[in-house]
């Protein structure tokens, strides 16, 4: 219930918190050893809720694979596959000092 509104439904910040752990997984297992990464940007687009008890599915591909940044799209949709958020986000690629 901690990651509810109101309403009943997932909160968005949880969509967007699974978003960012998603696209700076995906970037992080990409990069040279040493390196990090950190989100500079991200943006939400929320399209429905996902009620409470059910389950979501992130699945992110690359808009983009620079050697200073990385976007992806995550699209999380509810478990009957009806897609709730879309989130596109920057991570900057930290290389060792």
């Amino acid at each position: 219930m901690e990651l509810c509104t109101a309403g009943n439904s997932l909160h968005g910040g949880a969509f967007m918190a699974l978003a960012d752990t998603v696209g700076a997984v995906a970037t992080f297992i990409q990069l040279p050893k040493g390196a990090r990464t950190t989100t500079i940007e991200s943006k939400t687009n929320f399209l429905r809720g996902a009620a409470i008890g059910s389950y979501v599915l992130a699945d992110t591909r690359p808009l983009h694979r620079g050697r200073s940044t990385h976007v992806w799209e995550t699209r999380i949709s509810d478990e009957a596959g009806k897609l709730c958020a879309v989130v596109t986000q920057t991570q900057m690629v930290l290389q060792q000092p």
